[in-house]
């Protein structure tokens, strides 16, 4: 089955996941989703993730991207929500001036830019604008 937006699709995945309270999720591969995941770790919102390659014999016709989703002691998981801001229908573009902050800084905002995705504050002290691809809190 062909998916239009990926991102929307592994964002959805993702958040569902947490809701759910499962203890891991699998997305399909592409490299925007790579680098958001990436960032997603980076910013401690999940444990860890593993690239898993194509392979016919264990049914894997795609390449996936395993997530480890990350909890607090008390259950409750870290990623409170993530939200889709740009869209393929509409396009939500900002300058380094109108970036903005994901509850007062509490989350972060992931922004595509000329010199690849990146977090809000990197943006704002590297003053580079891109597409806001999502908000995570």
């Amino acid at each position: 089955m062909s998916v239009t937006d990926p991102i929307s699709d592994a964002i959805t995945k993702i958040r569902n996941a947490c809701a759910a309270e499962h203890k891991t999720v699998m997305v399909h591969h592409s490299n925007l989703v790579e680098a958001l995941v990436k960032i997603l770790a980076e910013e401690n919102f999940i444990n860890s993730y593993e690239l898993i390659d194509r392979d016919t014999e264990k049914k894997i016709y795609r390449k996936q991207i395993y997530i480890n989703l990350r909890y607090t002691n008390s259950g409750e998981p870290v990623m409170k929500n993530i939200q889709r801001v740009s869209r393929p229908g509409l396009r939500n573009y900002v300058n380094a001036n109108n970036i903005p902050s994901v509850y007062n800084n509490t989350g972060c905002a992931i922004i595509s830019t000329n010199r690849g995705v990146m977090v809000d504050r990197d943006a704002r002290k590297n003053n580079i604008g891109g597409e806001y691809i999502c908000k995570v809190w």
